[in-house]
C-alpha cells in the first residue's frame, strides 16, 4: 500500500513539473512564432539575400565601414519614394576601391522586393526569425568557407549559381553581368590578385540603370577575399 502511495505521489510531482515545462515550452514557441507583417518579413530576408546587412550592419545598424551609414534612423528621414529611388539607382560613385558606395540594384531586385525592403526600413529594421547570412564553415578548407561567402555577400544574386552568370543588364555592353567561370574569365582575371582586386574595386560604369558591381574594399576583410578566390576556381 505504501508503494503504491508512493507511486502516486511520485507520479503527481513528475506531472506538475511537466505541465509546467509544457506549459513553458508552449508559451516560448507561441512567443517565437509570432506572427510578423509578411512585407516586414520579406523585407528582412531581401536584406539578409542582398548583403545589405553586410555594409550597413545587422538590421541596419552599422559599425562595418565609416563610408556606409547605419539606417535606424533612414525610414523616418526618407520618404518611400526616396528611398526606392536610392535602391534601384544607387548612391554615390567611386573610384576609391576603400570607399564602398550603394550599388545600383534596379535591374536584379524587383519592384516587390524593393517595396519589402522599404517596408523593413520604414519599419525600423526589426529583427525577423531566419532572416540571418549562412554561416561559414570553419577549418573545412578555403573553397567551401568561399562557397558560403559567395551568397552571404550575395554573389550569387547577380553572377548566378556556380558563377554561371547569365543576369540580365541590359543596358550594359554585353547585355548581362559577367559570369564568373568559364575560359574567357579564367583568361582575363588570370591570378588570384587580379580576381581579388576586381572583387576590391568593384565596377564603377553601373550608373542607373546599368547594374554595378560594389566595391567590396574595405567590406571584406583578406583571409574572406582568398577563401572567396579558392572557391572561384573550383568552378567550370
Amino acid at each position: 500500500m505504501l508503494i503504491v502511495v508512493g507511486l502516486f505521489v511520485t507520479a503527481g510531482i513528475v506531472g506538475f513539473f511537466v505541465g509546467r515545462h509544457t506549459k513553458s515550452s508552449s508559451s516560448t514557441t507561441t512567443a517565437s512564432a509570432a506572427a510578423v507583417d509578411p512585407h516586414i518579413a520579406a523585407g528582412g530576408h531581401d536584406f539578409v539575400q542582398f548583403a545589405c546587412a553586410k555594409c550597413h550592419g545587422v538590421q541596419g545598424q552599422g559599425g562595418i565601414s565609416p563610408y556606409v551609414p547605419a539606417l535606424t534612423n533612414v525610414g523616418a528621414q526618407l520618404t518611400e519614394a526616396e528611398l526606392r529611388h536610392i535602391i534601384d539607382h544607387g548612391l554615390g560613385e567611386s573610384a576609391n576601391p576603400t570607399r564602398p558606395y550603394m550599388p545600383v540594384w534596379g535591374a536584379v531586385v524587383s519592384d516587390t522586393q524593393v517595396n519589402d525592403l522599404v517596408s523593413y526600413v520604414r519599419a525600423g529594421l526589426p529583427a525577423v526569425p531566419t532572416a540571418v547570412a549562412p554561416e561559414v564553415p570553419q577549418n573545412q578548407g578555403e573553397a567551401v568557407a568561399g562557397s558560403a561567402l559567395y551568397v552571404a555577400y550575395g554573389c550569387i544574386n547577380c553572377h548566378g549559381p556556380n558563377g554561371l552568370g547569365g543576369v540580365p543588364n541590359p543596358l550594359s555592353a554585353d547585355k548581362s553581368i559577367p559570369p564568373l567561370s568559364g575560359q574567357d574569365f579564367r583568361k582575363q582575371f588570370n591570378t588570384d590578385q587580379k580576381i581579388i582586386s576586381v572583387i576590391q574595386s568593384g565596377s564603377v560604369i553601373g550608373k542607373a540603370p546599368i547594374v554595378s558591381m560594389p566595391h567590396w574594399g574595405g567590406i571584406i576583410p583578406p583571409d574572406q577575399l582568398q577563401a572567396l578566390v579558392a572557391y572561384l576556381k573550383t568552378l567550370k
